[in-house]
């Protein structure tokens, strides 16, 4: 199943206060909708992210950290925006998640939770059940008791069929709390699935601290370093960082040694505690021989996402007295980058002698080093 994220940011939030709406203050030094689009983006399930905007935020600036597949311009209502949206993904999804914008520490495995959930119903949502004794007020003082039993709190994603939905705001005529009682309008039955005390929604003024407490709380930090050396031998290019570069020797090794990829690779395994390449790829089984090194990286970015992971930067170091590097930085960082799924400014490739000194100052082959730093998604 095709699932897209189509992601809510056309609102105004003036109880939020502030000179601009609030999915686009600052919350943490970013912007607060970057986080959602971020882990949808990162999200190994989802295909395509559609972000909602106002007409008069299109030509707002976007931070690099926003970065989704396709915009699309809402309308006066939330509803008129998620059919809007609906509208534009008709034809490139089977199913989608629908989210609010300004739920910013949404978790990759509530997303998860959903997408697994529409595999056999059509329609899912997170919530966490009522634990609060209820009231009803009048004038400021208790009037009565609710019963909370079968009693949830609402949460966004909610997903469902792309079709069904569609179909289902297609013919809402009401002002419908969320899409879950535009499906139930519609016959369709929604399952819920355990949602996430950190979903919170910015909605006052306060929501800001309360979420930037959280994140404090949730974050994790891993640093991995790693280190590849890899000796010249016949041949008349050499890869380094993605790149292929003309030279009148090669690099030994038994995939195509790219020194540079493998140690940027190690760095990520070793900040997941997750051993080497070599153990990932034993270079005793004959179907990596040759194999290109951006599998390892890829395999190794995955492997970070699924384990709840983002990558914040790496730092590669390239020891050797030829082939000179220099020329070569930005096509390598732009090959790293794109594996990684990082911004070029969060990665850096560069490159050493060793004062003639050792194997790599008497020109027999190549090392690299390489930093990766990871925190939660």
């Amino acid at each position: 199943m095709k699932t897209a994220a189509l992601i809510l940011a056309a609102g105004r939030g003036t109880r939020a206060g502030g000179e601009l709406p609030k999915q686009w203050q600052k919350l943490m030094g970013r912007q607060v909708i970057s986080y959602a689009i971020e882990v949808f983006k990162r999200h190994p399930k989802i295909s395509h992210v559609a972000l909602v905007m106002n007409a008069d935020d299109i030509v707002a600036p976007l931070t690099p950290d926003i970065a989704p597949d396709q915009i699309i311009t809402g309308g006066e209502t939330r509803q008129a925006s998620v059919l809007a949206g609906l509208e534009a993904l008709k034809d490139s999804a089977d199913a989608v998640l629908i989210h609010d914008g300004a739920r910013p520490l949404i978790a990759p495995n509530v997303i998860d939770r959903v997408i697994d959930a529409l595999q056999t119903h059509p329609g899912a949502a997170p919530a966490l059940p009522v634990t609060d004794a209820l009231w009803h007020g009048e004038d400021g003082t208790v009037a009565g008791m609710q019963d909370r039993a079968g009693l949830f709190r609402a949460q966004t994603p909610q997903g469902f069929h792309l079709p069904e939905i569609l179909s289902a705001h297609r013919a809402n005529q009401t002002d419908a709390a969320d899409d879950v009682a535009v499906a139930r309008a519609a016959g369709l039955d929604v399952t819920i699935v355990t949602g996430d005390e950190s979903n919170i929604k910015i909605t006052t003024r306060d929501d800001f601290a309360r979420a930037a407490k959280l994140m404090d709380n949730k974050m994790d930090v891993r640093c991995g370093n790693g280190f590849d050396v890899h000796r010249f031998g016949p041949g008349d290019h050499v890869w380094l960082c993605g790149v292929k570069l003309p030279f009148d020797h090669g690099l030994q090794g038994h995939s195509d040694a790219d020194v540079g990829m493998h140690a940027v690779t190690d760095a990520i395994y070793g900040a997941l505690g997750a051993g080497d390449i070599g153990q990932h790829f034993p270079p005793s089984d004959p179907q990596w021989k040759g194999a290109a090194s951006h599998i390892f990286l890829e395999h190794a970015v995955s492997l970070a996402e699924r384990s709840g992971y983002r990558i914040s930067n790496v730092d590669c170091t390239l020891i050797c007295e030829f082939p000179k590097i220099g020329p070569h930085q930005d096509a390598m960082k732009t090959a790293l980058a794109k594996i990684m799924k990082l911004d070029t400014n969060r990665l850096s490739v560069k490159a050493t002698t060793s004062e003639r000194l050792g194997f790599t100052g008497r020109g027999e082959g190549i090392a690299a080093m390489a930093t990766a730093t990871l925190v939660t998604a």
